[in-house]
């Protein structure tokens, strides 16, 4: 049984109106389709990664919204394991496969504490809550250390989650988290951080990152309306021509799309994520199964922030996914039996 402060803040969530957050996410989605279109005329660019991600994120989103309003805990269950053993099957060689690995667990972790916080059985919600530290401990083995961090974070804001009675001031910390690492992947590639960039943090990036970071920043700063046209980095950044295994990304969303897309395509990614923070505080479900979603998506956003975790689309899928379970209205609960 859920405890009396959890029913009460779903109870008066499910007042809100629920179709408002369900238009805004088409509009955003769309317009992040439509741009891509519009930054491509004319040029020999290739959208056709962007409107991959946008069709993946609305499956995953409704695909969540339809299995957590049937059964919440088995399949946010089904979730986690499905991200462990994906994560568990990626090769390990390519370094470009680390975000993705990073990106799975993290999602994974999220999943399963978030169907934690939906069982009632004590024993089935300890199952769920062994399952996800299982993810985070498969992290520290043989993950990335984005990997491990994320997944660690995810776990430790799920089980203080509890505490909070009001959800917006957790949802607005971790947006304050997300707009940090935005920030922070921006001065990094415009070379403004004060004091310079730290030693252990230059070679944990490595200076081919950084030297693509400063090729998106200045194609977008060349073109700061359209960008140079989505997929094209890689023919117009030096030094993602001197890689060896040439590099299609700047390995930074914030910066792909802005030397992809310009301003207006990195305004609709952080509409995009904002909406789904959005949805998350109109949800029905409980305030731990929220913030938990929430950070297991704020994990997300700083990963793709420093690496390449949104070019996968089994990763922009999974955060549709997660957003739908996280704002399912959760099953009817059957009415108690009188005794005439």
């Amino acid at each position: 049984m859920r405890n009396h402060d959890q029913d009460h803040d779903s109870d008066h969530y499910s007042q809100a109106p629920g179709s408002l957050p369900d238009i805004a996410g088409v509009a955003i989605l769309a317009s992040c389709a439509l741009w891509a279109l519009i930054s491509a005329m004319g040029r020999t660019a290739r959208p056709e990664g962007v409107l991959l991600a946008v069709l993946a994120v609305a499956a995953g989103y409704a695909c969540g919204r339809i299995a957590g309003s049937l059964l919440p805990v088995a399949c946010g269950a089904a979730a986690g394991l499905a991200g462990l053993g994906l994560a568990l099957a990626t090769p390990t060689g390519p370094s470009g496969h680390q975000g993705l690995d990073a990106a799975q667990l993290t999602l994974a972790t999220g999943a399963a504490c978030c169907a934690a916080w939906a069982a009632r059985r004590p024993a089935l919600r300890l199952a769920l809550w062994l399952l996800a530290l299982t993810i985070t401990l498969t992290a520290v083995v043989s993950g990335p250390p984005a990997g491990w961090a994320a997944s660690g974070a995810v776990l430790l804001c799920s089980l203080s989650a509890a505490r909070l009675r009001r959800r917006l001031a957790g949802l607005a910390a971790l947006a304050l988290v997300a707009a940090v690492g935005v920030g922070g992947c921006w001065a990094v590639a415009a070379d403004a951080v004060p004091g310079g960039l730290p030693r252990p943090l230059r070679a944990h990036l490595t200076e081919h990152r950084i030297r693509m970071w400063q090729d998106a920043a200045h194609l977008a700063g060349a073109n700061p309306v359209r960008g140079a046209g989505p997929d094209r980095f890689a023919e117009l950044s030096p030094a993602a021509a001197e890689s060896p295994d040439p590099d299609t990304t700047p390995h930074s969303a914030p910066l792909q799309q802005a030397a992809g897309q310009g301003l207006p395509g990195v305004a609709l990614l952080g509409a995009a994520f904002a909406w789904l923070l959005y949805a998350l505080w109109r949800s029905p479900r409980s305030t731990p199964v929220v913030l938990t979603a929430a950070a297991a998506l704020t994990a997300l956003a700083v990963e793709a922030s420093l690496g390449n975790a949104l070019s996968f689309p089994q990763v922009t899928a999974g955060a549709g996914l997660l957003a739908g379970l996280a704002t399912a209205r959760p099953p009817e609960e059957p009415l108690p039996r009188t005794v005439p």
